[in-house]
């Protein structure tokens, strides 16, 4: 089973899915945590150009073609070997990220990014991803605030310094996304508390889950 999170900036991505991942272990499947981008360390060493502040002239074809270029060695290495395995992988952002960001975020074609992922991902396509919304100003603020020991003198990295028109229209995409693929994607407000949110990802989870395992088989508990 293949899950994503996605979020503009400070959404709580990465508490959720660290969340996520803890429980069904304790359940007794066997999870891949990872994130983009990165996840390898060759994707690592990409994810830090892509970041660093200082790269303010990078063009948005570079940064599409970087971010794909993560996104092809993270399957190859990771993704894909853990889903034929048999694993759960809980993911940090994964497609939908590229068409919210660069295609409603940037401008870009969002036809040729979608060509693109294709190419990259192959038969690799989440099951179910999470949407966690929240105000984009909220949002940077609380990265910001996490980052600032590591970011240029407190001011976030290089996507987190774009402009809030920026952030507003890469939620805007993200909305659309949902609306496009309902079945898939769901939208969770950041209203409610870490552990009412925890507890909705849960229950959409384990929907599945029980889907993948009917109750005459032989499975982990859940």
């Amino acid at each position: 089973m293949f899950i994503t999170l996605e979020g503009c900036e400070g959404s709580g991505k990465t508490t959720q899915s660290t969340l996520l991942a803890k429980v069904l272990q304790k359940e007794g499947f066997e999870v891949v945590h990872t994130h983009e981008p990165g996840g390898t360390r060759i994707s690592q060493q990409i994810r830090k150009i892509l970041l660093d502040p200082e790269n303010v002239g990078m063009t948005v074809l570079t940064e599409l073609l970087l971010y794909l270029a993560v996104r092809a060695q993270h399957i190859k290495e990771v993704i894909k070997p853990a889903l034929e395995e048999g694993k759960i992988v809980i993911c940090d952002r994964f497609i939908d990220a590229t068409l919210a960001y660069q295609g409603y975020g940037r401008g870009l074609d969002k036809n040729l990014i979608q060509g693109l992922n294709s190419l990259v991902i192959e038969d690799v396509k989440p099951e179910l991803t999470f949407i966690l919304d929240i105000d984009p100003a909220q949002g940077l603020k609380r990265a910001i605030n996490i980052h600032k020991d590591i970011s240029s003198e407190g001011m976030g990295d290089r996507l987190e310094q774009e402009k809030l028109e920026f952030h507003q229209r890469v939620r805007e995409g993200y909305f659309e996304i949902a609306r496009q693929e309902p079945q898939r994607v769901k939208i969770i407000n950041q209203g409610k508390s870490i552990e009412e949110i925890h507890q909705i990802l849960c229950g959409y989870v384990h929907e599945i889950l029980k889907h993948k395992y009917p109750v005459e088989q032989k499975s982990p508990n859940f």
